[in-house]
């Protein structure tokens, strides 16, 4: 859904190949997608293979994602650990109409919401999303963010996006972003980049947008239903669960950050 919005989807007979033409930065933007778990003596034509269908058209590149299409292999694939790459865990948790749940307490603080003008407010969100860019290069993630926020300023000019924040104290805290796969009720949303500032942290304040956002989304969208994908081992997927998401799928894959993000991290 997110990818069909200024990227591209391209069918191999060996993977799916995943681009973002604006944005070769953008690590999940630009990967592969095996239909099932590499094994440990494939690591030499996986990489391959991202030769030849990513850094081949995106030189800028120069991390490697691949994204599997299956449960999680049984081993721990010590060769592609050994070689740098971390494997990545993602729950996929959903709303239905009718599941959202009030906080279960109210958050810290003088509290405001409103949504942003992409067109005009752009480098207030990437100053936010840079303020925790922890593993990152700062410049490169900087660049990645912007080029981002510029794909979703599109998105809002269609229709298929929105961006908000909550203010605490008259301080920007934390902000999301709701996305749909098209206009008009029926259509999937998709919650995108959560975060709180380092500073706003632990006063309840993700969890307040997080309600005000899907409150909003059932209101104005009507989607079918909400999705949110999370880490299962981080304290955020609880704050969804409270809200009424359900884990309904787990995704995973194999991530090695570029050079200059591994000298950053």
């Amino acid at each position: 859904m997110l990818h069909a919005y200024g990227g591209r989807a391209l069918e191999r007979d060996d993977c799916l190949v995943v681009l973002t033409p604006a944005n070769p930065l953008y690590y999940w933007g630009n990967f592969l997608l095996p239909p099932r778990a590499p094994r440990d003596d494939e690591l030499a034509h996986w990489e391959q293979r991202f030769q030849e269908e990513i850094v081949a058209v995106h030189p800028g590149s120069a991390h490697r994602c691949y994204g599997v299409n299956a449960p999680p292999a049984g081993e721990h694939l010590p060769a592609w650990q050994a070689a740098g790459f971390e494997i990545q865990l993602t729950a996929v948790l959903a709303q239905q109409p009718g599941g959202l749940k009030l906080p279960p307490r109210r958050a810290r603080g003088t509290v405001e919401f409103r949504d942003f003008d992409l067109a005009l407010e752009i480098e207030t969100l990437v100053a936010q999303h840079c303020a925790d860019a922890q593993g990152f290069e700062p410049r490169a993630f900087e660049t990645h963010r912007r080029q981002q926020m510029q794909r979703y300023a599109q998105m809002q000019r269609d229709g298929l996006a929105r961006w908000f924040g909550v203010w605490c104290d008259g301080v920007l805290a934390a902000d999301c972003g709701l996305m749909r796969e098209h206009a008009g009720p029926g259509a999937l949303g998709r919650f995108q980049h959560v975060g709180t500032h380092p500073q706003w942290r632990r006063r309840g304040l993700a969890t307040a947008l997080v309600h005000r956002v899907a409150a909003w989304g059932w209101a104005q969208w009507q989607p079918s239903r909400l999705l949110m994908c999370a880490d299962p081992e981080d304290v955020a997927i609880g704050i969804y669960e409270s809200l009424g998401f359900e884990r309904i799928d787990d995704e995973w894959g194999l991530q090695r950050r570029a050079p200059q993000d591994l000298a950053a991290a």
